[in-house]
């Protein structure tokens, strides 16, 4: 394994995926991209990944949904979810099911290299 922390980016939206890769990648981190929660959960690949940053609104399953199946798999990863249109409700579920933060877009990139970097430390 690297000494590098590894990321999952879940987003739908291509540009938002590729900038938060980016903003991850300059922080040192090892970045996987998925386009969607199925796609994340099909790949299986979980065991060096120290954080998930995944949009919440997204065609198919939403990130909320993807955190259930995760947690029914036993994967407990630290989740930093992202979205424009959060409604409480999404929030309090995604929080009980121990989302690490839950941000609104447009997201400043210096509160995800805080988050990041917290995590990175932990690792």
């Amino acid at each position: 394994m690297s000494h590098h922390p590894l990321v999952s980016i879940v987003d739908d939206d291509e540009s938002a995926r590729r900038a938060m890769a980016n903003l991850a990648r300059s922080l040192g981190w090892r970045v996987q991209v998925f386009d969607s929660a199925e796609a994340l959960l099909l790949s299986g690949a979980f065991d060096d990944v120290q954080c998930v940053i995944s949009d919440v609104q997204m065609p198919g399953m939403t990130g909320v949904d993807m955190q259930d199946r995760l947690i029914e798999r036993g994967v407990k990863l630290p989740i930093i979810f992202v979205s424009a249109f959060a409604t409480d409700t999404l929030r309090q579920r995604a929080y009980a099911n121990g989302a690490l933060c839950f941000l609104t877009k447009p997201v400043d990139g210096a509160v995800v290299a805080r988050l990041l970097d917290s995590i990175g430390h932990a690792a």
